[in-house]
């Protein structure tokens, strides 16, 4: 079956189309700057062929109608009629408490998909323009929305719970939910097939590290906590998002300031992290390169990532009782081995035994990067596209 993924975004849609036999990705791109000039859709096919194209691309429902011709295209496309699409699954950030898992979408579904847009409103409503827009485009084929936090919905109250008034969380369903969950998904169960033990017999800490940064506890195969709350702003520090935070410190900076609420999200979730800290970038490359000039800003910015990560890292351990491995994965994850050494300092005392050579080898293949001891450290490349794929295939073929 020919399955195409899609990822809505506030001014872009990334696409992969996949054929689910053998689960090769056929052609993948993104439409960029969509409502504004210079849109820009930028296409690549299996066999090396790429082009870039712009247009009037006004919004979501015209940019998956540029996505539909290149796909059919004499020239670069893959497949020779949209007919052979036989489903699209749509990336989908917050599914609430009412989804657990990936679902088929339907009516109710939608009608519960909008109820969850206040938890999530700068995501989710432009999850549901591309959904909609399918929905217009390709009216007989199934649609799936796959959930960003469904991974996580299995953590134990205890875990998920803040130490607000209990009636602030039954009104409004304030609560840790976590996002991330299709990519900590993915290299878990890749971890598994590494290590050579069934997922459930495991204790792993996943590590997404990118822009957007989050760590996971999987126990036995459930995610059972997770750094980021009830929103994607707490846990790690992130490119531009402050992480853990004393709430009471924000109220007292809005109060001196005199910043209103919007102001202060912004400060929060755009000007903080990596590049609040070092003032120079919230890009992990830059901040090395401005570290190895002698800048301490960028130098105490990258302690702080790490740092908290390495703590995470052991309180999950801590919270499942040990652990088997640790996975790094994301843009940061994947690619600076800077982080990963120094997020794993100190802590051969839980069995961690870092590879120096491995570590610092340069390639894009998931790999161990431990001496083969007591905890087996990997870098996984991330794959939330297929993990979509999978999914909408297993739920249509239903």
């Amino acid at each position: 079956m020919i399955i195409l993924v899609l990822n809505s975004g506030s001014s872009s849609v990334k696409y992969r189309l996949f054929e689910s036999e053998g689960e090769q990705c056929l052609a993948w791109g993104v439409v960029e700057r969509i409502g504004a000039s210079g849109a820009l859709l930028k296409h690549n096919r299996i066999d090396g062929d790429g082009v870039k194209l712009g247009g009037d691309i006004a919004d979501h429902s015209r940019a998956i109608e540029f996505i539909l011709a290149i796909l059919v295209s004499p020239n670069h496309g893959v497949i020779k009629d949209l007919s052979e699409i036989g489903a699209v699954g749509h990336r989908v950030v917050h599914g609430g408490e009412g989804f657990s898992g990936s679902v088929v979408i339907d009516e109710d579904v939608m009608k519960q998909l909008f109820e969850c847009i206040e938890l999530a409103p700068l995501h989710n409503p432009h999850n549901i323009k591309g959904i909609n827009a399918c929905r217009k485009l390709l009216k007989d084929v199934p649609q799936v929305a796959v959930f960003d936090t469904a991974f996580h919905t299995k953590m134990p109250e205890y875990a998920y719970v803040y130490g607000l008034p209990y009636t602030i969380y039954k009104r409004y369903a304030v609560r840790r939910y976590g996002f991330h969950g299709t990519s900590h998904r993915y290299v878990a169960d890749r971890a598994a097939e590494m290590i050579g033990k069934p997922l459930e017999e495991l204790n792993l800490v996943t590590c997404h590290l990118g822009n957007g940064c989050s760590a996971a506890a999987v126990c036995k195969g459930v995610s059972v906590d997770t750094t980021m709350g009830f929103t994607p702003a707490e846990g790690l520090l992130m490119g531009t998002r402050c992480g853990d935070i004393d709430p009471a410190a924000l109220l007292y900076v809005m109060g001196r300031e005199d910043l209103d609420i919007n102001t202060a999200n912004s400060m929060i979730n755009k000007h903080s992290g990596l590049v609040g800290i070092s003032g120079v970038s919230n890009d992990m490359r830059e901040i090395e390169e401005e570290i190895a000039r002698g800048n301490e800003r960028a130098e105490l910015a990258l302690n702080v990532f790490c740092y908290r990560l390495r703590k995470y890292i052991g309180a999950y351990a801590a919270a499942m009782g040990g652990m088997d491995g640790i996975i790094f994965t994301g843009g940061i994850g994947e690619n600076s081995s800077e982080v990963r050494k120094r997020s794993l300092e100190g802590l051969s005392f839980l069995g961690v035994e870092l590879d120096e050579k491995l570590n610092m080898a340069r390639t894009s293949e998931e790999r161990f990067i431990d001496r083969g001891g007591l905890v087996r450290v990997m870098v996984i490349p991330t794959n939330e596209e297929l993990v979509i794929a999978r999914d909408t295939l297993e739920l249509v073929s239903k």
